[in-house]
């Protein structure tokens, strides 16, 4: 029985929740938290990325200068209604998202949606353990893997946890440490 699926799973769960992280603002202006802001190109949903020039000139500012001219209103009513929580200022050829000082309140608020979405991850990869080995008592069931397999594949998955649950809490204390810093 092949268990390296269940690890490119854990894999994905993992690296899921690193684009989360990404995408959590830390008070500098980090081009990753536009990732999931899509604009209206032509009736299709684009990432921003694709349609304009990102750049960070500043620690605190990101400039956003589209391709083509007439996509500046399309951006800028993407940027109003994303859950970002910064109002975009339009110069008529780029516009700008100048990031505010986060206060430690803030901070606090930001750590704790950090935990949140580690325990999320953490969730999946164990629900991606639970899954494996109830495909190996069927199998077991099956006859087609021995008692012994049964334990030392399940002793497997079992490391691979462990190893992602690391992984993720190592994350989590990085991410929290980065949105705590001044």
């Amino acid at each position: 029985m092949e268990i390296t699926v269940y690890e490119e799973k854990m894999q994905k769960s993992y690296k899921s929740m690193l684009g989360e992280f990404d995408a959590i603002r830390v008070g500098r202006a980090n081009p990753h938290v536009l990732d999931k802001i899509m604009v209206d190109y032509y009736g299709a949903p684009t990432p921003i990325q694709q349609v304009a020039n990102v750049a960070v000139p500043e620690a605190r500012i990101i400039q956003i200068t589209p391709w083509e001219g007439n996509m500046l209103k399309e951006i800028e009513k993407a940027l109003l209604t994303s859950e970002l929580g910064i109002n975009p200022t339009n110069d008529g050829k780029s516009i700008r998202l100048v990031f505010p000082e986060m206060t430690e309140e803030r901070r606090k608020e930001v750590s704790k949606d950090v935990r949140k979405k580690g325990e999320n991850g953490k969730v999946a990869i164990r629900n991606i353990r639970r899954d494996a080995n109830e495909s190996i008592k069927k199998a077991v069931k099956a006859g087609d893997i021995s008692e012994n397999e049964e334990e030392n594949l399940q002793s497997d998955i079992q490391k691979m946890t462990d190893k992602y649950i690391k992984e993720v809490d190592e994350a989590i204390e990085e991410k929290i440490k980065e949105v705590m810093a001044v």
